[in-house]
């Protein structure tokens, strides 16, 4: 008798992304691994797990598939240090990963700063601290826990801030340096996960913060979602999901344009000329703007569509306007037909 459905799932799902991390880390005909102390050292996938089902399924799951294709599996927590005892919870963390027959394993505190709010901030302060996990023990990946739920929710937020199609494209399976982080669960439910959990008898931590009203994700979680799905039906995650694949392709080729098009639009000193940039279409436009302003030294992370928007006027709806400040102390100003973009 094989396993439990869900547990099969997850399997699956894990097997498939360990596949991909082999083939992708594959060296050239001739170079050699680093050597280990018995021999070529196999690659190291780790696992971020915070205690709860989705990551300890995926833990789970690893710990499985791992020696079958000569792959090592570790795992990491990370100890935001926002409530109570939260050092007991990662070293206990620590402990089930242990168990699960990982390594290496560890826990890492991290200290959540103010900027982009709680949210924002907490989950700077963990892909920092996974990413320096990650060149620190030479991992090849860093499978992550995020579901089809997940996945819905990202969506919807992208939708409430109005930020255009690759916010509606949520979270990517492949993301980060070189492709580090993977997330094998975007097409599991959340209850695929916590039956996992269930039926291997996985103890599990339900994060207080993840039915907290104060936070935008649990407010969407448990009351916009629901909501959504008493008026649309139950089918609204799985199509919100749906609607991220089909948003990241869109974003994908138009970003691909917005990049060959790019060297067309300046003259030979490398500034932007306006004429040529208001004949594209306006997503290629925006896109080669946004990148102009982040190469000048704008925050991604704090550059927004209505910066852009504002940007766009001076080339779409020029009238003599002043400089744009933008965020990191970058300015956008029209010269003599020219669209200049510079630290102040």
């Amino acid at each position: 008798m094989g396993p439990h459905p869900a547990v099969a799932a997850i399997r699956l799902a894990v097997r498939r992304v360990l596949h991909d991390i082999l083939i992708d880390h594959t060296r050239p005909p001739g170079e050699s691994s680093p050597p280990g102390p018995h021999g070529p050292l196999s690659p190291l996938v780790m696992v971020a797990c915070s205690g709860g089902a989705d990551s300890m399924a995926l833990a789970s799951a690893l710990a499985f598939e791992a020696p079958k294709l000569g792959v090592r599996a570790g795992g990491i927590t990370v100890d935001h240090g926002l409530q109570s005892g939260s050092d007991l919870r990662a070293d206990d963390v620590v402990g089930r990963l242990v168990e699960l027959g990982m390594a290496p394993v560890g826990s890492l505190a991290v200290t959540v700063g103010r900027d982009g709010g709680p949210e924002a901030a907490a989950r700077d302060a963990r892909y920092a601290a996974l990413d320096a996990a990650a060149e620190r023990h030479g991992a090849a990946a860093i499978l992550l826990g995020h579901t089809r739920d997940d996945q819905a929710e990202t969506v919807l937020l992208g939708l409430a801030r109005g930020s255009g199609i690759r916010s509606l494209s949520g979270m990517a399976e492949v993301s980060g340096a070189g492709g580090r982080y993977r997330r094998p669960f975007l097409h599991l439910d959340r209850q695929t996960a916590r039956k996992a959990c269930m039926v291997q008898s996985l103890p599990v931590w339900d994060d207080p913060h993840n039915a907290d009203p104060a936070y935008t994700r649990s407010r969407l979680r448990h009351e916009g979602l629901p909501a959504l799905e008493k008026a649309l039906g139950k089918g609204v995650v799985g199509a919100l999901a749906r609607t991220a694949q089909l948003s990241r392709d869109d974003a994908d080729a138009l970003d691909a344009w917005a990049l060959q098009a790019e060297a067309s639009v300046r003259d030979t000193a490398g500034l932007l000329e306006c004429a040529k940039l208001y004949a594209l279409p306006p997503a290629v436009r925006r896109r080669i703007l946004r990148r102009a302003a982040i190469e000048a030294g704008a925050p991604a992370g704090s550059l927004f569509a209505r910066h852009i928007e504002e940007v766009d006027r001076l080339i779409t709806g020029w009238r003599g306007q002043g400089v744009i400040n933008l965020p990191g102390k970058v300015v956008a100003q029209r010269q003599g037909g020219r669209l200049v973009i510079r630290q102040s």
